[in-house]
Formats: structure tokens, C-alpha cells, sequence
């Protein structure tokens, strides 16, 4: 459920506005809205955060991963000091990668023209001798011009190298023009071989402050909440003798805010929340059903605080797409050894590896009922209890049964249409349920929209697997159900009847659009059938190609391809999962409930780790 939440403000004397903050701050019961400020105090910290976290992070890069070093405990005066040896550190190593990167080009240049002092040729040029050298190719120097006198050079790189005294080749020859460097290639080694030594010096004292990388860690969450501190105290309102704040709060922590309040002799007010208020959404999962967090974590979705809480929902279509789109027990045995490994590793059975195993175990049953096992016929051959688990009319291998492929096919898309025309009914029902309570009159919308889906699987079924129908019942009932939705869509509390209905006739060819576009959902979730059957077809093409390769020297090629096949197979069913599985909930079911997941998630104002 999406729990109620209240508006509270608080009012306090101007001088106790910051230390008032740092109570809410440690309560951490208040969620409170603010705009990003760009004020001093918090440019000075994001320069800080910013340093620490690019310490920290060269750290961390440089640090050996199979070895672990013990961490040290470090105040706050000291970290200062630490971050600004460290800081010191990365300028310097900053400063000789570069030196090093421009001294080693220069070294790759002059290594074809060998070693020299450029200093005495820029003496020579004070006495009035200007040496210009160039690298020409063969061709270029035999149709030079006679006139031009020049020195002739070892080669360089594969081109000829030539000097001419006081004069400069003239335009349009083709010739590059040496750059005399400021130091010669002794001297360039010499120092390349010194600012890598302080290079490696600079990096292994960079790497000892891998002692202070949970410290650091530590840091940039304070520096967080510092900035989310200051953030919020730019938001203070009033004057020199009162401020006051705002933020939303659970209805179920009212009576804690109320006792924090008492005990530091706040002033408070709090009311209801408003149609104009937007306030945050808080979702409370049932028991059981916060095991689909993980998966509204990863996509970023917050349902609106006036929006269906489909979260049940949501994990019980989404198991259940999940293992369609799988559609291996084989692979389902391979999530659930994942699963048990997490668990393992976690040593507890958190929402992550609940939902694994929920996962891996709905795939291995799927794929036990299909008989699909690796896409192997075999198996299901050669372990004739298998075949028991299997349902005949929705298998893979329908030959076995003595069934048609076609049948067992036009079988699981009908039972696809039947999942999508369950789940579309659902959310109107679920629309309905909610509105009714509001004395909402568009909930008879919804109802049109529940006939319309009902009466338009028929027509899904006719036109894909030809099953009859009597188009005329059906198209009638489209046509109640499309009244129904034109007359009650814009209906809504405090709005009168007439303009409602002046408003669902302006908006009726987007109806007629919306109610082709209910035939079109039902269609859609035949892609559980489609992806499903790829999968299984891919596999059985890994299982053909290693077939021939399972003996003799063969053997490790054939379990390669089988390796490599099923792991390639694994990851698209992944994929497909994401693309096809969570559109389905959130797209088509969603959109049939109206919902936009436009949700601000709840995150109180609050202290997130311990202060020095």
C-alpha cells in the first residue's frame, strides 16, 4: 500500500533554526523539498567532496584487489591533513605523467636522428650559420632543385634526411621541417628515466593510503549530508526572529514527530494533504511482496502518491513472464545454484536472493510442464519421468504426446491472450475498486473499457489462432463499452455531468484510437510466446551444432559451443526479460490503470552516518 503522508511545518526562534535542523536531521522523520542552491558554503564542500572522491578513487585503482589492508580510524582535523598530502600527490603524479608523455614522444623523434647537443647548433645560428633540417623522400630529393645546396644525413624512418645552411627550402616541396628540441635525446633519457622513478616513487606512496579508503569512504558521506544540510537550510524561511520549515511526514510516525516536537518546544502545525501538495510516496510492501524492490530499485520507478500500489501485482505477472521468456527448467536449475550461492555469500535470505529463488524456481517449473530441459529432446527422452511432469497440449515437443506442433503452439498463445486479457481486466477492476470509494462516476469508464477487453480477446482469437467467434455479439458489446467510455471518461467529483460529457464527445476519436489500441495490448503479450519459443530454438541450434563434435579429440570444442551457446542464450533471455517482461507491467497493464510512475520517492531528511 502507498501510505497516507501529512504536511507538517515548523517554527522556531531564528537563532535555533540550524540547531533545530540537526534534531530533524537525527529523528529523520521528515521529507522535505528543496531546489538545488549553489551557495559558498556549498561550493566549498562540493570542492571537497570532489577532491576526496578523486583521491579515493586513484586509491582505489591502484590498489592490489586480492589483497585486503587493515584500515585505519581517522578524526576529522586528520583527514583534513590526509587529504591534502594525498591531494598533493595526485597533482604531483599528474605533473610527471605528463612531463613523462612529452619527454618520450620527443625521445621516438629524435631516436632516427640520433644524439646531438641542440645547443651548439643554436650557437651556431648566434655566429650567423642557420642549419635547417628536413626529411624527404627519394623522389622529392633527386627533382630538387640543383640550385639548392644541402648536406646530406644518415636516413630517418625510411625518409631522407638533408641540411641546408642559411637558406630554407622554398614552398611546394614536399618536406617536413625538423623542430631543433630544447634538450637533446641524452639529456631527454636521462630525464625520462628520473621522472619514472619519481613516478613509481609518487605511486607507492599513493598506494599506502589504502589504510584510508573506508575513512575516505566514510567522509564522503558526511560531506553528503553536510551539502544535503545546507541544502536544506537555505530553505529555512522567515526573519531575524522566527523560521520555519515544511515537509511531509508518514501518518504513521505523527505521534514521533509530535514527541520530538514537545521535547525540543517546537512550534508545529499539522494537516492534510491537499490536491495541490506533491507529496512523496512511501510504499509499505506486503509480506512477501518486497522481494520485487530489487527490480522497481534497478528500473527507477516510484508509482505516484495518488496511483495504485501494484506492487503484488506486478511480482506475481512478472514471475510469471519471467519464466515464460526463460522457458528452460534447465536454465531455472542454473538460477536457482545462483540463488543458493547468493545465499551463501549473503549468508542470509535477503529480498535479492528471495526473488531468485521466486525466479529460478517459476522457470523450473515452466520449463518441467513444456518439457523443455537445456532445448534437449533428448533429455526428455531419456528420462521418461520427466515426460510426467509434462502438459501434453502446451509442450515443446508435442510429437511425443502425439500431438501437433501446431496445436501445442496455437495452445500457448491462447494462453498468452489469456494472461494479457486477465491482466488488462485487472486494472480496470482495480480502477474501479478505487474510484468507487470517491463517488467517482468515471468508474463506469472503466467497466466500458473491462467489456471492451473481454469482447475484443474473441477477436484476437479468430484472427491468430482461428478460433470462431459471433463478431456481431462481439462488436456490439465494443460498441456498449465504447458508449461507456465516451460518456463517463471525463466524469470526475465536483465536475457536473454535462460538462463531462461535452468533454468524453470531444475526445472521441482519441477514444476510438484507445479502444483499437486495446486489441492491439491483447495482441502484444503473444511476444511471451515468441520469445520463448526463440529461446528455445536458439538452444536447440547450440545442441545441432555440438552434436557432431561430442567424440574423439572433438569432444572439448562440442562442450565449448554447449558453454558458450547457452551462456550467449542465457543472457538474451535476460534482456528479453527487461525489454518484454517489464513492459508489459509497465506499459500495457500500467497504462490501462492510468499510472505514470511519476512518484517522488519517500527520503526523509536524515542523518546517514555517524558524525566524529
Amino acid at each position: 500500500m502507498i501510505v497516507p503522508m501529512k504536511k507538517a511545518y515548523i517554527i522556531v526562534q531564528a537563532h535555533q533554526g540550524r540547531s533545530m535542523l540537526r534534531s530533524l536531521r537525527k529523528a529523520g522523520l521528515l521529507h522535505i523539498m528543496t531546489q538545488t542552491v549553489q551557495n559558498e558554503p556549498i561550493q566549498n564542500l562540493q570542492r571537497t567532496f570532489d577532491a576526496t572522491y578523486q583521491v579515493r578513487s586513484a586509491i582505489l585503482d591502484l590498489q592490489d584487489k586480492k589483497q585486503s589492508m587493515k584500515q585505519e580510524v581517522v578524526s576529522d582535523e586528520a583527514m583534513a591533513e590526509i587529504l591534502e598530502r594525498y591531494v598533493g600527490l595526485l597533482d604531483r603524479k599528474k605533473h610527471l605523467d605528463e612531463e613523462l608523455t612529452q619527454d618520450r614522444a620527443q625521445i621516438e623523434l629524435l631516436r632516427g636522428w640520433g644524439d646531438f647537443d641542440p645547443e651548439q647548433i643554436r650557437s651556431l645560428q648566434n655566429q650567423g650559420i642557420s642549419l635547417s633540417f628536413y626529411t624527404v623522400s627519394k623522389k622529392d630529393l633527386q627533382n630538387l632543385d640543383p640550385a639548392i645546396s644541402y648536406i646530406q644525413l644518415d636516413p630517418v624512418q625510411g625518409q631522407q634526411a638533408i641540411a641546408t645552411v642559411n637558406q630554407k627550402l622554398p614552398e611546394g616541396i614536399s618536406a617536413t621541417l625538423f623542430t631543433i628540441p630544447e634538450h637533446g635525446l641524452h639529456e631527454l633519457q636521462a630525464r625520462e628515466a628520473n621522472g619514472s622513478q619519481a613516478l613509481a616513487h609518487t605511486v607507492e606512496q599513493l598506494k599506502k593510503g589504502g589504510v584510508y579508503l573506508d575513512a575516505l569512504a566514510k567522509q564522503l558521506q558526511k560531506l553528503e549530508m553536510s551539502m544535503r544540510f545546507e541544502q536544506v537550510d537555505s530553505h529555512l524561511q522567515g526573519d531575524e526572529q522566527l523560521v520555519w520549515i515544511n515537509g511531509y511526514l508518514p501518518e504513521p510516525e505523527v505521534k514521533a514527530f509530535e514527541s520530538l516536537a514537545s521535547q525540543n518546544s517546537w512550534a508545529y502545525l499539522i494537516e492534510d494533504v491537499t490536491e495541490d501538495d506533491a507529496p512523496p510516496t512511501l510504499v509499505k510492501y506486503p509480506k512477501g511482496v518486497g522481494i520485487i524492490k530489487p527490480v522497481f530499485d534497478i528500473l527507477g520507478t516510484v508509482p505516484g502518491y495518488r496511483e495504485n500500489d501494484i506492487s503484488t501485482w506486478f511480482l506475481l505477472f512478472f514471475t510469471l513472464f519471467f519464466a515464460m521468456i526463460i522457458g528452460d527448467a534447465g536454465y531455472g536449475l542454473i538460477f536457482l545454484s545462483v540463488a543458493v550461492a547468493l545465499h551463501a555469500k549473503a549468508k542470509k535470505a535477503n529480498t535479492l536472493v528471495m526473488l531468485v529463488y521466486v525466479l529460478s524456481l517459476a522457470t523450473l517449473v515452466w520449463g518441467s510442464l513444456t518439457g523443455t530441459w537445456f532445448g534437449s529432446k533428448e533429455i526428455l527422452t531419456t528420462l521418461p519421468f520427466l515426460q510426467k511432469l509434462v502438459i501434453p497440449s502446451i509442450s515443446n515437443y508435442p510429437e511425443l504426446f502425439g500431438l501437433k506442433a501446431v496445436d501445442a503452439q496455437n495452445h500457448v498463445m491462447k494462453f498468452c491472450f489469456i494472461i494479457g486479457t486477465v491482466q488488462l481486466s485487472l486494472a480496470c477492476i482495480l480502477n474501479v475498486i478505487h474510484k468507487l470509494p470517491e463517488k467517482n462516476l468515471s468508474f463506469l469508464a472503466d467497466i466500458g473499457w473491462l467489456i471492451d477487453i473481454l469482447s475484443l480477446y474473441f477477436v484476437v482469437l479468430q484472427l491468430v489462432i482461428g478460433q470462431s467467434a459471433n463478431i456481431g455479439v462481439v462488436f456490439t458489446l465494443v460498441g456498449v463499452g465504447f458508449v461507456l467510455v465516451v460518456v463517463f471518461g471525463s466524469q470526475a467529483p465536483g465536475v457536473p455531468f454535462l460538462k463531462g460529457l461535452t468533454s468524453g464527445l470531444g475526445g472521441f476519436f482519441t477514444t476510438f484510437l484507445n479502444t483499437i489500441s486495446a486489441f492491439s495490448n491483447i495482441m502484444s503479450y503473444i511476444r511471451l510466446f515468441a520469445v520463448g519459443m526463440a529461446s528455445v530454438a536458439i538452444a536447440q541450434s547450440f545442441n545441432s551444432m555440438a552434436g557432431g563434435m561430442l567424440s574423439g579429440f572433438a569432444m572439448i570444442g562440442g562442450i565449448l559451443v554447449l558453454v558458450i551457446g547457452h551462456s550467449l542464450n542465457l543472457v538474451m533471455g535476460l534482456l528479453s526479460v527487461v525489454v518484454h517482461g517489464v513492459r508489459l507491467n509497465l506499459l500495457e497493464f500500467s497504462g490501462q490503470l492510468g499510472m505514470e510512475w511519476t512518484g517522488i520517492a519517500y527520503e526523509p531528511f536524515a542523518q546517514t552516518v555517524e558524525e566524529n
